[in-house]
């Protein structure tokens, strides 16, 4: 490894060196900076190994929106492990099912996500079982992350990321996200879903100060922004129109005006949503990105260039994505079909599935099953799903 790309692990270790007491994560009334940030994982690294975690094991993580979700992540990339983010809120038999894919060696998470074939532990009884917070050896998990997802089948799958658990040693720009070092970053989405899991991963990686909710609030996000003058905000359209919904009296409350990036993804924005948001913070703060968790094409797509390209999601950023028909042909700009994707020619494989196997044409093309069309300038549209799917 080049000292270019570090470990996880080793970067948490050195930004507690670099700024020991700058605000790390933040919940609530539950904060970290980063030295404690680092502290905490060390000694919650040390419980889990005792619990027989080790380097390439998958770490199941079924915890609520907290700065424990985010220890339990971090402590498992000490070790050289993958976290396996799950809703805590799973039936037993989805578990059951994820663990059977996964083979944690245990699961972190609070009481009442009971598996018969493991044993659950919380991340305070972790803290309770070791005071040593010394420095680990430095170790890198082989798979970055280990999302599930159902799709339309209801039959679990694991997506294992194609990334191990690295980042640079020193940012050299804001990346993927748009995150700087400087910025407060809002994360009022479930930690569980790959695209908050993602976006928290950079922002502390990043050196920011990551502030989560434990859960949605429309009015107690608009607080969240105005009190700590949070720069960047992650929403889904759900909450963007519950947050519309408010009465204009209540948002005006408020001020957002240091907002400087606002995504949203995930699902489909109505337009008359998105122009609304648009005109409140400013067509240059609102991006939007669509891509799946296996990540082998994204676009992505500005304010302002939607303006000029209404319900677009973009021109492909990452990776090639193209049309295709019935018979796996090639469609021109303004026809519908099937969207297909692969990962940019020479670089490596972005994901693997367990437990699931990927709709392929030859040459490396992937489906998720959406459907959509571009336009002459390589703008992309979405009109439908191949499988009935509900988005929640």
């Amino acid at each position: 490894m080049t000292e270019s790309i570090i470990s996880l692990g080793e970067r948490l270790k050195r930004l507690a060196a670099e700024k020991p007491r700058a605000p790390a994560v933040s919940c609530g009334e539950d904060s970290l900076d980063y030295e404690g940030l680092h502290r905490r994982t060390n000694r919650i690294a040390r419980a889990l190994a005792d619990k027989g975690v080790k380097l390439g094991d998958r770490v199941t993580i079924g915890l609520p929106n907290s700065v424990g979700f985010i220890e339990a992540c971090w402590a498992a990339w000490k070790l050289g492990a993958t976290p396996q983010p799950v809703s805590f809120r799973l039936p037993k038999a989805e578990l059951e099912a994820i663990i059977e894919l996964a083979n944690p060696p245990v699961v972190v998470a609070l009481p009442g996500l009971e598996a018969e074939t493991r044993s659950r532990v919380g991340v305070e009884d972790l803290l309770a079982a070791c005071d040593d917070d010394s420095d680990l050896e430095d170790r890198t998990a082989p798979v970055l992350k280990a999302p599930t997802s159902g799709g339309s089948t209801g039959r679990p799958k694991l997506i294992l990321s194609g990334q191990p658990g690295v980042t640079e040693a020193e940012p050299s720009g804001p990346g993927l996200w748009g995150i700087n070092a400087d910025d407060v970053a809002i994360m009022p989405g479930p930690l569980y879903h790959n695209g908050p899991f993602g976006a928290t991963l950079a922002a502390i990686a990043q050196g920011a100060h990551l502030v989560i909710t434990p859960r949605f609030d429309p009015e107690g996000t608009l607080r969240e922004i105005a009190d700590r003058r949070a720069s960047w905000i992650y929403l889904v359209p759900t909450m963007m129109s519950r947050i519309w919904r408010l009465a204009e009296e209540t948002r005006a409350r408020y001020d957002i005006s240091s907002l400087k990036t606002l995504w949203h993804l995930a699902a489909p924005c109505p337009p008359w949503l998105k122009e609304a948001f648009i005109d409140w913070v400013g067509s240059d703060v609102v991006m939007e990105l669509y891509a799946g968790t296996e990540a082998q094409a994204v676009t992505i797509i500005t304010g302002t260039e939607w303006l000029a390209h209404r319900g677009s999601v973009g021109q492909v950023r990452i990776g090639q994505m193209k049309t295709v028909d019935e018979a796996g042909n090639e469609l021109p700009p303004g026809q519908i079909g099937e969207i297909y994707m692969r990962r940019a020619e020479g670089t490596p494989e972005t994901y693997k599935y367990l437990g699931a196997t990927a709709r392929t044409l030859a040459d490396g093309w992937e489906s998720l099953g959406d459907i959509g069309w571009f336009d002459a300038e390589g703008y992309l549209y979405l009109a439908d799903r191949r499988t009935d799917m509900i988005l929640v």
